[in-house]
């Protein structure tokens, strides 16, 4: 049993989990290469129907007012419709993110019967890369076909796809299709060095490449516009460059703010583990398991949640600690940076930061020092390498800060 604070500050009060992620089994249909988790197998103490519907009744008492199901997969677990059921009775949206395999008509009408509002397929690439990401021959089909079965049903369907080194080029085709699947929504992230993906450091992109990502995503926010599909930029895309009103003008501050885990956002592991954020490391941001303590004092007083609630200009470090917007952006998603450096707190995935680089003809690289040990929300341990830009791809990064158009590399 993990120890909790003798006492709740307001400060602990006056933060609510709103939007809750929950991981109900790690057992998955797929092996995906890039996965944080390593999905596969389920955890050999998952909760139990009894114990999953108790805690459904804590967060809706604690105010949460979404439920994200999620994996593994969470349509492998057997009373997956219960738990939905108990969401949706208690109040709070219910949502599901999946990667499709398996949503078969029947399924998918199970879901809807369960009161799921809307499901999230993630689509990785066009269909050789995404089956090469996903370790399974057939599941780019699989996944639009989930997208079909889904929308059959009367269920709302939204996408997620991962930006990564083998698919970037292809996500301007990638949504299309998906806006022709008839999605409402679209997520985007970059691939996180976690997991699976921190084994294969050619999964991912450069810190310099953001500045081929944020201008894509601006391009594609018109066409996302015209087609009325939301363009949804997850927390580790992003941050203070020329297109972040463009991608994030409809927040309340109309621009991205520091990492909401243990603030607005909760994580839930299938043993009853509970994190800030679901992508958080389990070594570090676990804050107790609802097996021993509530959900509310776990919340209020577990020291692994309370870190955002903390964190001001004085825990950053290396360029995010005397950066101009480091007091609003608090060096951004804390998973990122953390499975990089072991410690969050200096991000190189930030647009400005890239620009900023640029001017001086440099750019940053990463470089892994560690292997991961192969553990379930594992990492390895990387390095910044700060260097100048080769002289033949300078003025094509420049030429593409300036106009937004173009790639730093031709094929």
């Amino acid at each position: 049993m993990l120890p909790l604070a003798d006492e709740v500050r307001p400060i602990d009060k006056r933060w609510q989990p709103i939007y809750a992620v929950w991981e109900i089994t790690l057992r998955c249909d797929l092996a995906c290469r890039h996965c944080g988790s390593r999905a596969g197998h389920a955890r050999p103490d998952e909760l139990t129907t009894e114990q999953a519907l108790d805690l459904v009744k804590q967060m809706a008492e604690l105010g949460t007012k979404e439920v994200t199901l999620i994996g593994g997969e969470a349509y492998l677990r057997d009373d997956w419709t219960e738990i939905a059921r108990a969401v949706r009775a208690h109040g709070m949206e219910c949502t599901m993110t999946t990667g499709g395999r398996g949503i078969t008509p029947e399924r998918a009408r199970e879901a809807k019967a369960a009161g799921i509002q809307s499901v999230s397929v993630s689509v990785d690439g066009l269909e050789e890369v995404h089956d090469k990401l996903r370790a399974v021959q057939g599941s780019w089909r699989s996944a639009f076909e989930a997208i079909k079965n889904l929308r059959a049903a009367g269920v709302h369907v939204s996408a997620n796809s991962q930006f990564g080194r083998y698919s970037l080029r292809q996500m301007p085709e990638v949504f299309e299709l998906l806006i022709a699947a008839g999605i409402h929504s679209w997520q985007v992230q970059l691939t996180v060095a976690m997991g699976r993906a921190a084994d294969e450091p050619d999964l991912l992109l450069e810190p310099y490449q953001v500045l081929e990502v944020m201008p894509m995503l601006a391009r594609l926010k018109k066409r996302a516009d015209q087609a009325k599909v939301r363009i949804w930029p997850g927390n580790n895309i992003g941050y203070f460059g020329p297109y972040e009103h463009v991608l994030r003008g409809t927040l309340p501050r109309g621009h991205m703010a520091s990492c909401g885990a243990g603030g607005s956002t909760l994580g839930i592991e299938a043993d009853g583990s509970i994190k800030g954020c679901p992508s958080l490391t389990s070594k570090e941001y676990v804050g107790g398991n609802i097996r021993d303590n509530s959900l509310r004092d776990i919340w209020e007083r577990a020291g692994a949640l309370r870190f955002t609630r903390d964190r001001t200009v004085e825990d950053l470090w290396g360029y995010c600690r005397t950066c101009y917007y480091n007091d609003t952006c608090r060096a951004g998603c804390t998973w990122t940076t953390q499975v990089l450096f072991g410690k969050p707190g200096n991000n190189p995935y930030c647009h400005h930061r890239a620009l900023e680089y640029l001017r001086e003809g440099k750019r940053e690289r990463m470089v892994r020092t560690e292997a991961a040990p192969g553990l379930p929300f594992d990492h390895g341990t990387w390095e910044i390498v700060l260097e100048d830009w080769p002289a033949d791809e300078l003025a094509r990064a420049r030429a593409l800060a300036a106009t937004g158009e173009g790639w730093l590399t031709e094929e």
